[in-house]
């Protein structure tokens, strides 16, 4: 694996500061039922990395005193895989918060996971869901032999349910990622590629279509210097860096929290071991509140431009 921060640490990116918190965005451990290509997590199934009942403890404590953090948005790895996963969605949806729980899809047809979709539903969880394409050829290229067919029956499952259907609550979004080292298609006009493909040939629906530049870090940007196309990526996001996606990009209004419980700006950060603040212990999710990080400055390096370039990119797909 190929170390990218000696690469990113120097940069031009501009500063920006955090505005008011909205969003906690937790880790639950890189472990994953699936390998993928573009994972910034270097996320996969040898992984142990898990976070225990103490520090999901902490999670549920901080939204208690955080009345304004309105939304738990739970990552991986897949974070169902998590043992405490159920519970710490049932503690957060009873405080009131909107839960967000980032699904890779196939893992809802894994064994001992049974009910998981039901679990969902019943809680009103939004799922977003990464499906690469709407392709067969280019989801298993990607994610592994079997994994379009796998998402598929997941997503009629979901369906059934009543996630992505025309006035029902629960909202079902898809995620897309490029195939390499390119900048994402405009996002409008994929969604509706999405859209007419999913539901014509396998009755699948859907809320949203959030499209997701890969970021230059962990497996990915890894795969690029092996490749040679490192340079030639990070030219091609910082070629295509507009300011005007600065106000709403993620780190503006989230915090990251890694499974042991520590806090940075965003989870490309957390993986670039890049912590709050810049050159201090890194600090404990049980050691601030939501004030305690509001109207900081964010920690930047060159990976940043992969949120600015062309429409955007965040977790919440394009910004403009």
């Amino acid at each position: 694996m190929h170390a990218t921060l000696p690469l990113l640490a120097s940069t031009r990116f501009p500063t920006i500061r955090r505005h008011a918190l909205e969003t906690l965005q937790v880790n639950l451990g890189y472990r994953c039922n699936q390998s993928c290509v573009h994972c910034h997590v270097n996320a996969g199934p040898r992984r142990t990395e898990e976070m225990d009942a103490a520090n999901v403890e902490a999670v549920i404590r901080f939204l208690q005193a955080s009345p304004r953090v309105g939304t738990l948005d739970l990552t991986g790895g897949a974070p169902e895989l998590n043992r405490h996963f159920r519970h710490l969605v049932t503690q957060a949806r009873e405080l009131g918060r909107s839960v967000m729980d980032r699904c890779n899809l196939t893992i809802l047809e894994e064994p001992g996971q049974e009910g998981l979709a039901e679990f969902l539903a019943a809680r009103q969880v939004t799922v977003v869901a990464s499906l690469p394409c709407y392709l067969e050829e280019n989801v298993d290229q990607q994610r592994g032999k079997g994994v379009f067919e796998a998402s598929i029956s997941a997503l009629r499952h979901l369906n059934r349910l009543g996630y992505g259907q025309p006035g029902n609550p629960l909202q079902l979004n898809l995620v897309y990622n490029p195939q390499g080292a390119t900048l994402p298609p405009p996002q409008a006009a994929l969604e509706a590629d999405y859209r007419r493909s999913l539901e014509s040939r396998f009755g699948v629906v859907f809320n949203s279509l959030f499209t997701l530049a890969n970021m230059p870090i962990q497996r990915f940007g890894s795969t690029l210097i092996s490749k040679g196309e490192f340079n030639r990526y990070m030219g091609l996001l910082k070629s295509a860096h507009s300011d005007a996606n600065l106000p709403t990009v993620m780190c503006r209004s989230l915090i990251s929290v890694d499974w042991q419980g520590y806090v940075y700006d965003c989870d490309f950060n957390q993986q670039l071991g890049l912590g709050v603040p810049a050159g201090q212990p890194r600090i404990h999710l049980s050691e601030i509140t939501a004030s305690d990080v509001e109207h900081r400055p964010i920690r930047v390096a060159d990976h940043c431009y992969g949120c600015t370039a062309g429409q955007g990119s965040s977790c919440g797909g394009a910004l403009s």
